[in-house]
């Protein structure tokens, strides 16, 4: 009755835990949803800025965002232009986008272990075979990514406080996979949407400007910065790639939501975005820290972790083997939701990790939602 690949088709745990995450009481670390203090609010939307932005637009998207995503690239250090821009519905979308034109049944695609799940649901409806190498507390692991690298078509990373685990590469780490991707004419896709998000001074530049040969796609997201509902990210890619994904987002949905792309356009025009970014990040590093001090107080005997530079989460890497599923559903009784590890390895290997978003809590909440999960682990 339906396509052969909806058999590969699973449903999105985050968003089956966030539904759950609507009772009373309910203390969530399971999500990547940025603070409500944090979401960017006009008081105002000027009628006359918004006057041309109710009528259907082009597909590529507005050329004054277009524009101003360019300049952001490039500052980067990713020699682009505005025609190498494609503005998206939000990072998903890009996923999909370039899921559907890399990927066929059986392509073998690089990803990290751990990798962001929602990516590799993505990669397995359209059939990848996935090729994981290890990214943890040590770093990458490049031996790993060279010989992988000579068998796959596509490269999927998020080098700068990777989902789940908040590493981030260092600049001679992004140098030797780029490196290895020129040498195997590896497509490389980096997704890059937490890299504002920076607690302790700026992140390296991409992987994306470092490449000398290999083509490449680079994904940013305005959602951890502005507001998720925006539902707009951006595409900047090679040149040999920015026609076949144009005419995918045709065949999807014509075009992206006008009136957020004329409302972001103006906020980086005024610089009001990166204005933004700076008044929240006070906020999110004294997240981070009351986090870090609850795991110590309540967590220091049953599990390790790394003090994250950025992103939103703490990677967790349990001290026994624990069914994290189980651990998920006994959280949600007891009023916390975490996000099991397992769904973040490509594989499905190694389950004994939670990962935990300090985002979204409170301080108070934060130090009643630990003090929670870490009675769930004493009763083991």
């Amino acid at each position: 009755m339906f396509a052969r690949r909806i058999d590969q088709l699973s449903s999105s745990l985050v968003r089956d835990i966030l539904a759950a995450t609507k009772r009373p009481g309910m203390v969530s670390f399971a999500g990547g949803l940025p603070a409500e203090e944090a979401l960017y609010r006009p008081d105002k939307l000027d009628a006359g800025l918004l006057a041309n932005a109710w009528q259907y637009g082009e597909t590529e998207g507005e050329p004054a965002l277009r524009a101003e995503i360019a300049r952001l690239g490039n500052k980067l250090g990713i020699a682009c232009t505005p025609a190498q821009v494609l503005i998206v519905n939000g990072s998903q979308q890009g996923i999909d986008l370039v899921s559907k034109l890399m990927i066929d049944e059986g392509t073998p695609v690089l990803t990290e272990a751990p990798a962001y799940l929602a990516a590799l649901q993505s990669f397995k409806l359209f059939g990848a075979r996935f090729c994981p190498v290890s990214v943890g507390p040590d770093g990458a692991d490049l031996a790993g990514f060279e010989r992988t690298l000579a068998d796959v078509r596509m490269a999927y990373l998020t080098p700068t406080f990777q989902n789940p685990s908040g590493y981030c590469y260092s600049d001679a780490e992004r140098d030797a996979v780029a490196a290895a991707l020129d040498r195997h004419d590896a497509l490389l896709f980096e997704d890059d949407p937490y890299r504002a998000l920076s607690y302790d001074g700026e992140a390296p530049q991409p992987i994306a400007g470092r490449l000398k040969s290999a083509r490449w796609v680079y994904q940013g997201s305005f959602s951890k910065t502005l507001a998720p509902g925006l539902r707009l990210g951006f595409l900047i890619v090679h040149p040999d790639l920015i026609t076949p994904l144009t005419r995918l987002k045709q065949a999807a949905d014509l075009h992206s939501n006008r009136v957020s792309q004329t409302i972001i356009a103006d906020l980086l025009a005024k610089g009001e975005l990166e204005q933004h970014v700076a008044s929240v990040l006070p906020l999110y590093r004294e997240r981070r820290d009351a986090m870090a001090t609850a795991l110590q107080r309540h967590l220091g005997g049953h599990a390790h972790w790394q003090l994250p530079a950025g992103g939103l989460f703490f990677w967790l890497k349990l001290a026994r083997s624990c069914d994290t599923m189980a651990l998920m559903r006994r959280a949600l009784d007891a009023g916390i939701a975490v996000m099991p590890g397992e769904p973040f390895f490509p594989n499905g290997a190694d389950a004994s990790y939670l990962r935990l978003n300090f985002s979204h809590a409170s301080p108070e909440q934060i130090e009643q939602g630990i003090a929670r999960l870490a009675q769930l682990l004493n009763a083991d």
